[in-house]
C-alpha cells in the first residue's frame, strides 16, 4: 500500500498498483459454492458420485473426446469437502488477489492457471501414451486408469494465484525468496518416485502464476 495525500481531502490508502483496495465478494461466493457442492455430492451413492466427478474431470479421456467444458466445470467440484486449513488458505489467497487486482484480473489469473496447467498436463500424458485405449483394448486388457482418473478441484488455480501474489511483492528480496521457496516446495514432490500427474500440474500452475505476476508487476510499475 502507498499513501496518497490530496490538497482538498484526507489521506487515502491505495494499493501499489494505483487501484483502491475493494472488499472481495466473488471469492467467498466461489469457495462457499464449492464447499456446498462437495457436501451435496458426498451424500450421493459412491458409484454415482464417482461417475459425476469423472464426467467433470480434466482427464485424458474427456479432453481426448472433445469434452472441453471440463476445463471450466472441473474447478467447481472437489472430491471431498474442503478441510478447514485448505479452505482458509484458498479464501485468503483468492481474496487477497481480488482485493489487490480487482475481481476480473484475479479471476483471470485463477482461470489461466487452472486451464493452462490442465492442458499442459494433458499434453504431457498424451505424449507418454496415456489414453490411447480409454475403454480398454481388444485383447481384454483394462482401460488406462490415469486416462480416466478423477481430476477436479481448485488446486491449479490456487497455485497460480499464490505464485502471482508472490511475484508481485514490492520488495525485491522478499519477492525473490518467496517465489524461489514456492517453486522449490512445488518441485520436491515431482522429484519423488511416487509422484502423480497432479504434482506436475501444481508445479506448472505455480510457474504460470509467477509469470503472470511478473507481467502484472511490470504493468502496474509503468502505470
Amino acid at each position: 500500500m502507498i499513501t496518497v495525500r490530496t490538497e482538498t481531502g484526507p489521506v487515502r490508502s491505495r494499493p501499489a498498483g494505483g487501484r483502491r483496495a475493494a472488499l472481495p465478494w466473488a471469492t467467498p461466493l466461489y469457495v462457499g459454492a464449492v464447499q456446498l457442492g462437495a457436501y451435496a455430492t458426498a451424500r450421493l451413492h459412491v458409484r454415482r458420485r464417482t461417475d459425476l466427478l469423472r464426467a467433470h474431470s480434466t482427464n485424458v479421456a474427456n479432453l481426448r473426446a472433445g469434452r472441453w467444458r471440463t476445463l471450466v466445470t472441473s474447478a467447481a467440484f472437489v472430491e471431498h469437502p474442503l478441510p478447514l486449513p485448505y479452505g482458509a488458505a484458498l479464501l485468503a489467497a483468492l481474496g487477497t488477489a481480488e482485493a489487490r487486482w480487482g475481481t476480473r484480473r484475479a479471476a483471470g489469473v485463477f482461470a489461466a492457471g487452472h486451464i493452462g496447467a490442465s492442458l499442459l498436463v494433458y499434453a504431457g500424458l498424451r505424449a507418454r501414451g496415456h489414453g490411447r485405449t480409454p475403454h480398454g483394448s481388444t485383447d481384454g486388457s483394462p482401460p488406462d486408469a490415469t486416462a480416466q482418473a478423477v481430476d477436479v478441484g481448485a488446486s491449479y488455480g490456487f497455485n497460480a494465484t499464490v505464485g502471482a501474489l508472490a511475484a508481485t511483492v514490492p520488495h525485491r528480496g522478499i519477492r525473490a525468496a518467496a517465489t524461489a521457496g514456492l517453486l522449490g516446495l512445488a518441485t520436491a514432490p515431482v522429484l519423488h518416485r511416487e509422484r502423480t500427474f497432479t504434482d506436475a500440474g501444481h508445479l506448472v500452475a505455480l510457474a504460470l502464476g509467477v509469470a503472470m505476476g511478473a507481467g502484472i508487476r511490470r504493468r502496474t510499475g509503468r502505470a
